[in-house]
């Protein structure tokens, strides 16, 4: 299978080149894609952890006797 291309074009000549990447391109490609992947997961357990630390912190406040009110008035 061929690797895939790039548009280069050329804006004062009008000319439009189509151009199949390296195998450098294409590896960089895939090493970028999974960098952003870990990145995406890190920061979606990263807001799991601290919604989790929200829930927990909430039902301790209502278990000390707090209204829903008062324990959203305390927590943004």
């Amino acid at each position: 299978m061929p690797n895939p291309t790039r548009i280069e074009v050329n804006c004062t000549t009008g000319e439009v080149l189509e151009i199949e990447l390296t195998d450098a391109e294409v590896a960089q490609m895939e090493a970028d894609r999974l960098v952003a992947e870990q990145e995406r997961a890190e920061r979606e357990a990263a807001e799991q952890a601290k919604a989790d630390a929200k829930a927990s912190a909430q039902a301790k406040l209502a278990a000390l006797g707090l209204t829903g009110e008062e324990v959203a008035a305390l927590l943004p």
